[in-house]
């Protein structure tokens, strides 16, 4: 037995409440090495008189580790246990102390673990809306102009042109109030937006003033009406915070650079020295961009300031959620506030961050609900783009991506192939039809909310930014034209995730045979998505996988029915 493998963390993504009365235990052990385990608990005041047993069931496996789960349903929430351990040949405990051949459950006070009590407000909860939402996100300078009395002369190109870092081409919020009825065709019910304030780029990200909608985008008043006219449409908007840093036109950082320190401001920043020196770069800023300084999070005047924007977007416009910038670069402490002022305003607003890596610290429940889920691009790159891994490696990589994380986390997680800061998907696969099918069916099927990038569904093409902003060709965009075959997929694929409840089922990631496999079941429905990315036809226990083909089957149980999705190379039609 390999002892060094196994891991178990007290209050952690190994051992988390799910409500009041469940929780969820998790163990890993060296993959392929432990037979069976079994979890031994009770109310930890009873321990050393009684115990309950249960078997754990083997959920997940990856390239190194395997890992066992349960979820147990309690009386009493004041949780001892200890773990059982099987190898096929002798039987182990383990606690606190690490592996013993025995165990004195009288003793269990000194180093049993523990839940010590289901605490309410310990539990996270899951944004309920977040289970059936589909994103499409805009960069909202690129996706339409429907505003075309505004004042144009900012715009420096023609629509269409391959954009360049200071393009204008005259994108705007009425232009996405006019194709909500579009973007919802496309099975989509939610959007994500990249930031909309006053700012002297097209990107917004360097921003001078929070309370204003940039002119360039049009007006309060728009931003207002298109929340409302997405709400009609039973459509959810997340709104691009971007807290970390700022414009060195926003006037507190004007005011420093006057002033020095004798501005009111001056600790709002971070500077070395009296007064900020743009051309000396004396104080911390986003990136190396002196003309964005970092703000100050950890100034109780400057998470007021930032929290109150937060809130009054949704107070004031009702917006649904916030989407955090840079936001693994803002403290801890910031990011407890700024949920405990959301949620206050709105329990069921979603905050997701924006973090490219393994987030586990800022998804305890007391800041993100969520993050934009980049580990999970990546695995889909190096499967489909690259082809630097197999089916068999991109299981392993999906569940210890899963592992990371609570259940109610990874349900909330932002999937994304591609974004406004990274090269399109399409032309990271060659433009290969079939692999961005078949990715596109993973994205909606792989636990989580998945969110499209606006053009995805026209397979518009774009290398890394700005080539990834280009503008929507409104010319291509037909359900009915070249593309139907994609806007078919998006929406039957977005069906099965309301229609299937597939949140609330249990997901295994497997491989056989070089055939990645996902299945997700429950009481009423199975569905498997299987996707052979081989030259090579394979036969899988009497189902034959053609050689670049993706199928997605559902057996609804209660109605006796059955769904069949494919997607073949080449394949103009979804059969």
């Amino acid at each position: 037995m390999n002892r060094y493998a196994m891991q178990h963390i007290m209050d952690s993504s190994y051992c988390f409440p799910i409500s009041g009365k469940e929780i969820v235990i998790r163990l890993r052990t060296a993959r392929d090495d432990i037979k069976w385990v079994q979890i031994i608990y009770e109310s930890k005041y009873v321990f050393g008189e009684k115990q309950q047993k249960a078997f754990m069931e083997k959920a997940y496996t990856s390239e190194l580790y395997d890992y066992f789960d349960i979820h147990l349903e309690l009386e009493d929430t004041r949780l001892a246990y200890v773990f059982q351990v099987n190898d096929g040949e002798k039987s182990w405990f383990f606690s606190e102390d690490g592996i013993t051949e025995n165990y004195d459950y009288k003793l269990g006070y000194y180093n049993f673990f523990q839940y010590p009590y289901i605490n309410r407000a310990d539990i996270m909860e899951r944004v309920d809306w977040m289970k059936d939402a589909v994103f499409y996100q805009i960069f909202v300078e690129r996706f339409h102009m429907g505003d075309t009395q505004k004042d144009t002369s900012y715009i420096n190109c023609e629509w269409g042109d391959i954009p360049h870092p200071k393009t204008f081409a005259g994108g705007d919020l009425k232009g996405i109030t006019k194709k909500l009825d579009y973007i919802k065709a496309t099975g989509c019910n939610a959007i994500y937006l990249t930031p909309v304030f006053q700012s002297i780029s097209n990107h917004k990200y360097d921003i001078s003033d929070y309370y204003s909608v940039d002119k360039q985008f049009g007006s309060n008043e728009d931003l207002k009406e298109l929340v409302q006219e997405a709400h009609k449409r039973g459509m959810k908007l997340v709104m691009d915070a971007v807290f970390n840093h700022c414009s060195d036109r926003m006037k507190e950082f004007q005011d420093v650079l006057e002033k020095g320190r004798q501005s009111t401001y001056y600790n709002w920043f971070f500077i070395e020295g009296d007064k900020p020196d743009p051309k000396k770069g004396n104080y911390e800023m986003f990136a190396s961009c002196e003309y964005m300084p970092k703000l100050n999070t950890s100034n109780p005047e400057v998470q007021k300031f930032l929290n109150d924007i937060g809130c009054y977007y949704i107070q004031e416009y009702d917006i649904d959620g916030w989407r955090l910038d840079v936001s693994d670069e803002v403290s801890h402490d910031f990011w407890r506030s700024f949920r405990k002022a959301i949620k206050s305003c709105k329990k069921d607003a979603v905050i997701i961050g924006e973090n490219w890596h393994d987030a586990y610290s800022n998804l305890r429940g007391d800041q993100y609900d969520s993050i934009m889920n980049y580990a999970f691009t990546k695995a889909c790159l190096d499967y489909f783009a690259r082809e630097t891994m197999d089916a068999q490696g991109l299981a392993w990589k999906l569940n210890d991506l899963l592992m990371r994380n609570s259940d109610t986390v990874n349900a909330m997680m932002l999937n994304l192939l591609d974004s406004h800061d990274t090269h399109r998907f399409f032309s990271e696969v060659g433009e290969n039809r079939f692999k961005m099918k078949a990715a596109l069916c993973l994205l909606y099927l792989f636990p989580g909310t998945p969110c499209i990038f606006y053009g995805t569904e026209i397979l518009m093409p774009g290398g890394y930014d700005p080539d990834c902003r280009r503008c929507m060709d409104w010319e291509k965009a037909n359900i009915y034209g070249e593309y139907a075959e994609i806007y078919e997929l998006l929406n039957r694929l977005s069906v099965i995730r309301k229609r299937y409840m597939m949140a609330e089922g249990k997901v295994r990631i497997s491989a056989e045979n070089g055939v990645f496999q996902l299945e997700n079941s429950s009481m009423e429905n199975i569905i498997i998505l299987r996707i052979n990315n081989m030259d090579k036809d394979i036969d899988i226990k009497g189902d034959y996988q053609k050689a670049r083909s993706c199928s997605i089957t559902v057996e609804d149980k209660v109605h006796k029915q059955v769904e069949f999705i494919e997607c073949g190379e080449g394949a103009s039609k979804n059969e």
